[in-house]
């Protein structure tokens, strides 16, 4: 974060339900202009740190503050902020000028003005040769640039979104993804993303924010997520990867499950203390036994099982004590494609990372 004021602010956030608490003292800031995702698993609180943003559920403890205004309290239409949900919600009747116009023209605005206002609403959406259709007239991903249209008419300092592309297909929401990103960088004003879909975070995203039970785990950019969790739970959750459990033997070395010893950076954990070894899949590379070049950190097993998913073939390999998997390209050239070969697994130093519980 810069000296800037920060869009979003909160501070020891806290909302319980009864006995349940939902979010637990949860510090966050998200700078102006940035495309920040909450990612975490049903039930994780990522949606009730949203709602509590928009004013649709207020704060149990704590603050919580928008361009340094404490908003907490306020309700939904005092606040700068405008949310889009999965579903559309737009009025059947109307026409997507009509629909986009609607808020406006609750709002007093005059008629002329809400109308233009509308209609560069949905250019920057892309719908400007639909806008006299109905929503029945219109696809899924069609529906959806007309509600974010509805959001950003009224010119909001911050945009939310709960899950908005849940609905659609893989597709369309591939897509979805890419042109809300060129939007939020062409309208410029700070996008709060929730979803549960671990690829659309790393795709979209200046920013992640992990949470699990009502806990923020972890904030950084996608690669630093992906590539340094700081737990197993974030490790596990976002993409796939291996984890090779163990106990810290010395500094730099891990003594595996089933005693073999790998070198990687123990840093900031004590001699002694279980771990657990991240490995990526497509970070590791599939030897014929005893293949792995000298110093490389290595495992041996035995290939269980081969995977085509198109592009890439997935090599499961069984170790004494669990199963990892090796990601490797389908044009690759590989010795080792045989179920029930004697197989050996590395990767260099750098690609693994020790994390704890």
């Amino acid at each position: 974060m810069s000296d800037a004021l920060a869009a979003v602010t909160l501070g020891g956030l806290t909302k319980r339900f009864d006995d349940v608490t939902a979010v637990d003292h949860v510090d966050l800031e998200i700078a102006d202009g940035e495309f920040f995702a909450l990612l975490g698993p049903s039930g994780c609180g990522k949606t009730t740190t949203l709602r509590m943003i928009a004013g649709l559920e207020f704060p149990t403890e704590g603050s919580l503050q928008i361009f340094g205004d404490e908003v907490g309290t306020l309700p939904p239409n005092k606040r700068p902020v405008n949310t889009v949900f999965q579903s559309y919600a737009l009025f059947p009747h109307m026409s997507v000028l009509q629909n986009v116009a609607f808020g406006l023209r609750m709002q007093k605005v005059s008629k002329p003005e809400a109308m233009g206002r509308a209609q560069e609403a949905i250019g920057l959406v892309r719908m400007d040769s639909m806008e006299n259709r109905r929503p029945d007239q219109l696809s899924g991903g069609q529906q959806q640039r007309v509600a974010l249209a509805r959001a950003l008419v009224n010119s909001p300092k911050v945009l939310l979104l709960d899950e908005p592309l849940g609905a659609l297909d893989l597709k369309l929401r591939q897509e979805m993804q890419r042109e809300l990103k060129t939007l939020q960088r062409e309208v410029g004003i700070t996008f709060v993303f929730v979803t549960h879909d671990q690829a659309e975070a790393l795709t979209m995203s200046d920013r992640i924010g992990v949470m699990n039970e009502g806990e923020l785990l972890q904030v950084g950019t996608p690669e630093e997520i992906y590539e340094r969790p700081v737990n197993r739970f974030v490790a596990d959750f976002i993409g796939q990867t291996n984890l090779l459990d163990g106990t810290v033997e010395a500094t730099g070395t891990v003594c595996l499950s089933n005693g073999a010893r790998v070198g990687v950076d123990t840093e900031g954990v004590a001699v002694g203390g279980a771990v657990a070894i991240s490995v990526r899949p497509e970070r590791a590379t599939l030897h014929g036994r005893g293949g792995a070049p000298p110093g490389r950190p290595s495992v041996d097993g035995r290939l269980e099982q081969i995977t085509y998913l198109g592009n890439a073939l997935v090599f499961t390999v069984a170790l004494d004590w669990m199963s990892l998997d090796v990601r490797v390209e389908n044009q690759a050239d590989l010795d080792v494609r045989e179920i029930g070969s004697e197989v050996s697994v590395s990767w260099d130093a750098d690609a693994a990372s020790v994390v704890q519980e």
